[in-house]
This record gives structure tokens, C-alpha cells and sequence, in this order.
């Protein structure tokens, strides 16, 4: 084959049609500049994939090519606001979703996956015990189910109340566990606890959920009452926090959104000067407005349609609470 003919022929190979890609954390190095129209800037995604491509059906390819969009507009929108992409963790909501859907996912390279009500993770963990994710609690916890939250999920990103930090306190200090193989603590999703021996017990990381607008949501701390909930938290001793989450009113146009996203930056920022620590961690933005929030400092976006598509249950996106 001549050299020309076959050079078309690998690109071919390489860019024809969805394909499953090994994941590789979002770098700015791989994506370099290019001149578009008028001066603007665009950037490319530099490729070094094999050309030999394995079938994939069609929930697969789905889910990998959304993975792929999203992982471009997140780079995008990193730029545009002079960040490193590589700052913001995707946290991938698969509420409502199959395990399958969430070994696709994480086939695909997500490493972060959020869940909205403690039964339902419930049924799938077992399921999902051998990979090796972080699982986050995204939806509103109820008190009487502190306990098996702690046990299920890496992190509590929906902590509202200072009564509710006293149980998952408790809950992670005086978690015991068995030689079950899916058997859990509040650190390591899965992991095996040896016959007879206890442990580590870990710390159990959480945001503060902050209502940015009560005539909209029932879930979350007010604005006034944040403080003195930080302070509360930072007293106990097996919970971690490690920043705010915010889930603003939903607005067609996603700009609309972006004063809550920009209010809970500040309140960040102040609370983290007020109690002199590091608060990292910025939880906001989803499928429809995550551009925006990153623009306005997100750590973490949770995505849950823009990645596996539509649910087929009724309730608002990853909003929806228990």
C-alpha cells in the first residue's frame, strides 16, 4: 500500500466514529491551540489512540461519546476562565441509572459517581464492589439513615444540620465491621475487612449543602446559619469538610444561574478566612449550567443526563431528593 494511502487510512481508523478511549485525567497539554476565524482560538484534541477498534454497542458508544463531549466543554470553560482543566473533578450522577450504566461510565474513565438516595445505592453497590471509585451522597440525607450513609459513600455532599453531622459522626467512630466482602467504610468503598480485625476508621469527607434560594428549595443551610454549622462540623472528629454545595433555582438560560454560583464562591471565601482553614472544595453546576459554574471557580460538577441521557422516571435532573 503506498505510504500516502495508508497514512489516510490510519487516520481514518482513528477518527471514524465513536470508540472506547482509556481514560487520561483532562491536561491542557493535550489540547493545543489552534487559530480559528477571525483571530478567535479554539483548541485541538491531540490523539495517540491504537487504531485497532473493539466493537461497542450502542449504550457503550453512547455514553463514551457524551464522556468525550463533556470532558471538551469542561476544558473549554476552564480556559475561558484561566484555569487548569485538571481542577475540576466530574462527578457523574447515576441516580436512576443501572449498575451497567455505571461500569460503562466507568469504562470510560469516570472515577467519581454520585447517587441521590442511600436505598438505591443500596442495591447497586454490591454490584459495583470491585471498582475502585469515590462515591458521593449528592442528595438530601435523612437523619435516620446517617448510619448506612457512612458505611456506603466516600463522601456526604448534601450535610445540612449540625444534628445530622453528630450522626454521621458517630456513625463513622463507631462503625465495627465483618470479614463480608461487602462489608464498607465511610473511606473505602468495597474494601474487605480481615476475620476478626477492625479497620481503620476513617474520616468521612462533606460539603455543606447551602440554599442560595429558600422559595425555591427546602434542602440545605441558610446562608446565616453556614457558620456556625462549619464551626460545629470542624468540632468532630471523624468528619472531614472540605468545602460548599449549592444547587441554584433550574433557568433555561443557564447565565441566570450564574449569581448563585458566584454567591457561593464568596461565601466560601469568607467562611474560609473566618475559620482559617482551607475550604477546596466548590460543588455546583449541572448538565445545563456546569459551564457557567466552572467559570465561576466549581471544583466539582455533577452530571447526570449530559452523560447517560434522559432518565426514564419523572423528577428534575440530579437535583431531585429522596
Amino acid at each position: 500500500m503506498p505510504a500516502e494511502t495508508q497514512s489516510r487510512a490510519i487516520f481514518r481508523a482513528r477518527t471514524d466514529g465513536p470508540r472506547p478511549v482509556p481514560f487520561q485525567p483532562l491536561s491542557p497539554a493535550r489540547y493545543v491551540p489552534a487559530t480559528g476565524r477571525a483571530g478567535s482560538k479554539k483548541f485541538v484534541r491531540i490523539s495517540w489512540n491504537r487504531t485497532r477498534i473493539a466493537a461497542m454497542g450502542p449504550e457503550t458508544s453512547s455514553i463514551a461519546a457524551n464522556l468525550e463531549a463533556v470532558r471538551e466543554r469542561i476544558v473549554r470553560a476552564a480556559q475561558r476562565a484561566r484555569r487548569r482543566p485538571e481542577e475540576i473533578t466530574l462527578i457523574a450522577v447515576s441516580k436512576t441509572f443501572p449498575a451497567e450504566s455505571i461500569r460503562l461510565g466507568y469504562a470510560a474513565g469516570v472515577r467519581h459517581f454520585g447517587e441521590n438516595r442511600v436505598q438505591e445505592w443500596e442495591a447497586k453497590q454490591p454490584l459495583l464492589a470491585d471498582l475502585d471509585a469515590t462515591w458521593h451522597l449528592v442528595g438530601h440525607l435523612q437523619s435516620n439513615k446517617a448510619v448506612r450513609a457512612a458505611r456506603l459513600f466516600h463522601s456526604i455532599d448534601s450535610l445540612d444540620s449540625a444534628a445530622l453531622a453528630q450522626k454521621l459522626d458517630r456513625a463513622v467512630g463507631g462503625q465495627s465491621f465483618s470479614s463480608d466482602k461487602n462489608a464498607v467504610s465511610a473511606g473505602q468503598v468495597g474494601a474487605p475487612a480481615m476475620a476478626g480485625c477492625a479497620l481503620p476508621v476513617k474520616s468521612l469527607a462533606v460539603l455543606i449543602e447551602v440554599c442560595l434560594a429558600p422559595e425555591e428549595t427546602k434542602s440545605g443551610a441558610s446562608e446565616a446559619e453556614v457558620p456556625a454549622l462549619a464551626e460545629a462540623v470542624l468540632g468532630l472528629a471523624h468528619l472531614d469538610l472540605r468545602g460548599l454545595m449549592c444547587i441554584p433555582p433550574y433557568f433555561d438560560n443557564p447565565e441566570q444561574a450564574r449569581p448563585y454560583f458566584r454567591k457561593l464562591r464568596e461565601l466560601r471565601d469568607a467562611l474560609s478566612r473566618r475559620l482559617n482553614r482551607a475550604l477546596p472544595e466548590l460543588s455546583m453546576g449541572m448538565s445545563h449550567d456546569f459551564e457557567a459554574a466552572i467559570e465561576e471557580g466549581a471544583t466539582q460538577v455533577r452530571l447526570g443526563t449530559a452523560i447517560f441521557g434522559l432518565r426514564k422516571s419523572p423528577g428534575h435532573e440530579e437535583a431531585e431528593t429522596p
